[in-house]
């Protein structure tokens, strides 16, 4: 009995030993993989695969097809006399290549330069990301590629039929190139319409809603009624890097949590900014976790460059709100874009009002495992609104468009969400009631203020101005 009990511990721990060497070299293997994802996501990505396509095709041509196999008689029209021709051919066409390239994207930065300076800084990147550009611009590069490994490799005297018709192909490249050009600066000009970025953005967040809803079916998201209590002999783990955590891997957190028989606490929400050395882990177990344990943790992280929208809808509607915002600053002062901007953010927020996040994550013996913090509905309406509402408080139809916002997302709400709608619009009617200075102005807001089918309680009349609202 005695040296059962010395070899159950010692069994015990070469199970947990190799429990966390298997997660280990999941977080080792998956690096290489998150490596392969960023390049495919990457702006270099398409243009490489159709270098690479390009630059295969011309191995192809300088090959000497001529010694293997002839082609037919009837195609002897089509070869050079000489071999001058067809790289005096060569050399214009790489030339009038490159100069296109050259315009076509100085001209798209311009474009893009000055988008970001009617909309927002961080939608640039987006736009030039965009597959459509990554398509034009694999093409342009392919074609350069072929057309100077034909100019690389020497002709000869006298240019073989099969060496012309691979020239004629490169020149049926460029005048394909020239098509791309029409149909680049017909799509350049259509991703810098407000319409499309607003469309874009919002199309994306949905996407992000639509994903968060579907991982909410799980059997092992819950939802608590309040944040969990932290122990003070809770054990920290801290970060080693810096960057935006866009998601964790809540299977392995679990197991992880299960090997130690307790619980972890993130200290993070997906999408947050984290420093080096931050406490990102809260961990209650019975046992100090080991650093080989601590490392596996930290391996479950997904790091990220900048504000995913794809994954994370809070940033979606952020950066529909900063549109906004930038549109009603006096350089832009463009409010129907301000408008268009909250008429989208209505929807998400009412799709939002139908998703309850979940912020805890059980094993299959129901068994609290992994737990993190959620933002709630209030700091979500009040993070996209309250920016918009104090840059336009000048502007009636500002004010306006907000206010039937918050009626159409009252049709959705109940209990607490309801009340927060109510004191928003409380909050509302009190910038309106000062920004209608004229008469005019006081008995326009006034018919609008009960128009509409809503759950609000709205006064019938603009009440008496108070202080200017600052």
């Amino acid at each position: 009995m005695l040296a059962s009990r010395r070899i159950l511990p010692h069994c015990a721990n070469k199970l947990f030993t190799k429990s966390v060497s298997d997660i280990m070299n999941i977080g080792l293997l998956r690096y290489p993989l998150q490596v392969t994802k960023a390049f495919r996501q990457s702006i270099a990505y398409l243009p490489s695969m159709l270098a690479l396509g390009y630059f295969l095709l011309g191995l192809l041509a300088v090959l000497p097809w001529a010694q293997m196999f002839s082609l037919p008689a009837s195609l002897d029209f089509l070869g050079f006399d000489d071999s001058d021709t067809p790289r005096i051919l060569l050399s214009t066409l790489i030339a009038g290549m490159i100069s296109l390239v050259v315009f076509s994207f100085s001209m798209v930065m311009s474009v893009l330069s000055q988008a970001g300076g009617n909309f927002s800084h961080k939608l640039v990147f987006g736009l030039v990301t965009e597959r459509h550009h990554q398509w034009v611009l694999g093409n342009y590069l392919g074609t350069i590629l072929y057309i100077l490994m034909l100019l690389v490799v020497p002709i000869g005297d006298e240019p073989s039929l099969g060496r012309s018709l691979w020239t004629y192909l490169g020149a049926g490249m460029v005048i394909h190139c020239l098509g791309l050009f029409v149909y680049f600066i017909h799509k350049a000009s259509q991703t810098v319409q407000i319409n499309s970025v607003v469309t874009g953005l919002h199309q994306a967040t949905n996407a992000s809603l639509l994903h968060l809803e579907e991982q909410q079916e799980s059997e092992r998201y819950r939802l608590l009624d309040r944040p969990p209590t932290i122990s003070d002999k809770a054990f920290v783990v801290r970060s080693q890097r810096t960057g935006f955590i866009q998601h964790a891997d809540l299977d392995n957190l679990a197991e992880l949590a299960e090997q130690l028989d307790g619980s972890i606490h993130l200290n993070f929400s997906p999408g947050d900014f984290t420093l080096s050395n931050f406490p990102l882990f809260y961990v209650e177990s019975m046992h100090a976790p080991g650093d080989e344990w601590q490392e596996s943790l930290r391996a479950q992280l997904v790091y990220g460059d900048g504000e995913s929208v794809e994954d994370i809808h809070l940033h979606g509607m952020t950066q529909l709100m900063e549109v906004a915002v930038k549109a009603l600053s006096p350089g832009v002062n463009d409010p129907g874009t301000a408008r268009l901007c909250i008429n989208q953010l209505t929807d998400l927020l009412r799709q939002r009002l139908d998703c309850h996040p979940g912020n805890a994550w059980v094993d299959i013996r129901d068994t609290l495992r992994v737990t993190w913090p959620v933002e709630g509905f209030d700091s979500l309406l009040y993070r996209v609104f309250s920016p918009i509402l104090h840059y336009g408080r000048d502007d009636i139809s500002i004010g306006l468009s907000l206010l039937k916002a918050l009626k159409s997302l009252s049709l959705y709400a109940e209990g607490r969400d309801l009340v927060l709608l109510q004191a928003h619009a409380n909050r509302v009617i009190t910038v309106l009631t000062n920004a209608a200075r004229h008469d005019l102005d006081r008995e326009f807001v006034t018919q609008r203020l009960v128009s509409g089918e809503h759950r609000l309680t709205l006064p019938e009349a603009l009440p008496g101005r108070t202080r200017p609202y600052r």
